[in-house]
């Protein structure tokens, strides 16, 4: 039974994949479309308001410069909010002002589009920052990403033409994809009862006449675009495990899809920008064949149970239970977790602590690879430049010039896929080394054994990743880990987006060289084995090791 939940889960995210990566293509693609019919009357006062008239074509660098300074002045102005939320409006159970080191890692959490959250959302956050910080950065940073990944794809696909405008692409990501999508996923919620509502905390009489305070609020809309923007932070400090935000198999279903469907559909849209379906369905096929192999991973060591506890001679014929929601079993549980960490979103509806030792490998290995299907297009830009390693690689060993979409890789590329390659790696194992050796680290840990290593890896992968889930077990609201894994957000979203986009620029300016019976085809299902293989030997080469002295010790340890 529960195979077959996942299985027409997954069916349902395949049929969905065409229609909304045609949709994304006609938001993106320079030609008119019907999509201009339905909100160009929205976006031109915007683009009018903003000075936007021409919307000319820019160059890497400043669609580089015009992501960062635009989450820069976001930044800024929601540090300030949260360090006054005291005095704004919006704030009926009178919440304190943030703490200032908690409120730099959280503005940075959201605007990476993280949302690591070393705070509980029902008991730090008033309701207008909730809305006006939280909600509007899951916005703006889900905007961000899916912008950089399209300017991406247009580079490596187009002949000649520019990346795009920032500022034109950003609009456009709000109006024509997230606004809608989100407004369609909030009525969903609310009519499967998710609270939302603007009412202070609830106080109500138990049956022994104690007075117990039930916090709601403003949940539905959060929880909308938290998944359809892969960005994960909670209203409430249990995440998707709390009945208000996830009350039954249903919505668990739909916010499954929410966080999955869009960075599905994203490899499709390049298939279509470079007119080549088949290149789109290689890249999905990669990422769904990773996907696969590490769901199955979770699922059969949740289904066997907890080691230990069989060896008591406890039953574990519905699985391994801690941390897991009975309304949502084993199943919707690591299919939930698997979908969360391979696509960078970071909600939970289960505790990813509580996970075996087997089973926690899959959320940790997905982050760590971070190109198997992604957030707001860090899966597609990822995988991307996979293949073109694939492609370098694959034409060293062949004595030829290694050629993608039909323009030659050379050393200036490598040089910037390098870099995207090995700074991910470094922000995690060299904070976590870090993080193990000192006492500012090691308080945090409420686990010294193995599982106290798995604890502090995840959390710095989870950071790198910007996927913002964690072994909940961690202390980590101390200035140590809040100005770390701070950091290390910044660094994982920006130096990867950076050099990509520079990789990008080179790509684009080369001459546009026609195929021939030499070119290495990257539209079969040789390719497919080639990218799925180039990914798998580049993680376990960097970090398997790691894996080995966290999750896989404590297994041998308990099994």
């Amino acid at each position: 039974m529960g195979i077959l939940q996942i299985c027409i889960v997954i069916l349902v995210l395949v049929l969905l994949v065409k229609p909304l990566g045609t949709y994304l293509y006609n938001v993106f693609q320079k030609e008119n479309n019907k999509t201009d019919k339905w909100f160009s009357f929205v976006e031109k006062p915007i683009f009018r308001l903003i000075g936007l008239k021409e919307r000319k074509g820019m160059t890497w660098k400043k669609y580089a410069f015009s992501f960062v300074l635009t989450n820069i002045v976001l930044v800024t102005v929601s540090y300030l909010i949260l360090r006054l939320q005291k005095f704004l409006p919006f704030n009926p159970n009178n919440m304190d002002n943030m703490e200032p080191t908690l409120t730099f890692n959280t503005v940075i959490s959201f605007m990476t589009n993280t949302n690591l959250q070393h705070y509980s959302g029902e008991s730090a956050l008033s309701y207008f920052s909730q809305m006006a910080v939280i909600m509007m950065m899951m916005f703006t940073s889900a905007a961000t990403g899916l912008c950089v990944a399209i300017a991406f794809i247009r580079a490596i696909t187009s002949k000649g033409e520019t990346i795009g405008n920032f500022f034109e692409d950003f609009v456009k990501a709000h109006i024509r994809v997230f606004l809608p999508l989100a407004f369609v996923v909030t009525l969903l919620l609310v009519a499967l009862q998710v609270p939302q509502t603007l009412q202070p905390t609830l106080s109500v009489s138990g049956l022994d006449g104690q007075v117990q305070q039930i916090a709601i609020g403003p949940v539905a809309s959060l929880e909308s675009i938290k998944h359809l923007g892969t960005n994960g932070g909670g209203f409430f400090g249990v995440n998707s495990s709390h009945p208000f935000e996830n009350p039954n198999p249903l919505t668990n279903v739909i916010e499954i899809l929410s966080m999955w469907s869009l960075a599905a559909a994203l490899p499709y849209t390049f298939g279509l920008f470079a007119k080549n379906k088949k290149q789109g369905w290689v890249i999905f096929s990669a990422m769904m064949i990773l996907f696969v192999l590490f769901l199955s991973l979770a699922y059969v060591s949740e289904s066997k149970g907890n080691p230990v506890l069989n060896q008591l001679g406890i039953d574990s014929s519905q699985g391994s239970m801690e941390g897991k929601e009975v309304r949502f079993g084993v199943a919707q549980s690591t299919l939930f977790t698997t979908v969360t960490t391979a696509a960078t979103t970071g909600s939970v509806n289960n505790m990813h602590d509580t996970l075996t030792p087997l089973g926690g490998v899959t959320p940790l290995a997905l982050m760590m690879l971070n190109c198997v299907f992604g957030g707001k297009g860090v899966g597609v830009m990822n995988m991307l430049m996979y293949a073109i390693l694939a492609v370098f690689l694959a034409g060293l060993m062949v004595g030829r010039t290694p050629e993608f979409l039909g323009r030659k890789i050379e050393a200036r590329e490598m040089k910037f896929i390098a870099i995207a390659i090995l700074a991910h790696p470094l922000i995690i194992l060299a904070p976590t080394a870090i993080a193990l050796m000192t006492e500012v680290g090691k308080v945090a840990i409420s686990n010294p054994s193995f599982h106290g290593i798995s604890q502090v890896l995840y959390e710095f992968t989870s950071s790198a990743a910007n996927n913002g889930s964690g072994f909940e077990g961690l202390g980590d609201n101390t200035p140590f880990w809040n100005i770390s894994t701070g950091i290390v957000m910044l660094f994982g979203r920006y130096i990867s987006m950076i050099a990509l986009l520079a990789v990008a620029g080179s790509m684009l300016r080369k001459k546009w060289v026609p195929e021939t019976i030499g070119t290495l085809r990257t539209d079969n299902g040789l390719f497919i084995g080639i990218l799925v293989g180039t990914v798998l030997i580049i993680g376990a080469l960097t970090f398997l090791p790691a894996i080995v002295l966290g999750p896989i010790a404590e297994h041998l340890t308990i099994r």
